[in-house]
């Protein structure tokens, strides 16, 4: 969510990528947050092929704000530091 927060929208590679996450392993839980609302899928045409990509949906904007920069701002991540 922070991702897509970050950056729009992303097509499902470079999120699973920047998430960390392997697409064949881990599409189940991109899948999930689609279920729940959290995601919005959609499809485009690129030529021949056809791109899925995700944005945030406006439940997920809402839990975002109310529930992880709050969280963001108590506990932040460090940033390489050892």
């Amino acid at each position: 969510m922070l991702k897509l927060s970050e950056y729009g929208e992303l097509n499902q590679s470079k999120l699973m990528s920047y998430c960390g996450l392997n697409n064949v392993k881990h599409k189940e839980i991109i899948d999930d947050m689609v279920e729940k609302g959290l995601l919005t899928r959609f499809e485009e045409q690129w030529g021949n092929k056809t791109i899925i990509k995700y944005r945030l949906s406006e439940k997920g904007k809402e839990i975002l704000t109310e529930i992880l920069e709050p969280y963001e701002a108590l506990f932040p991540r460090e940033s390489g530091k050892s």
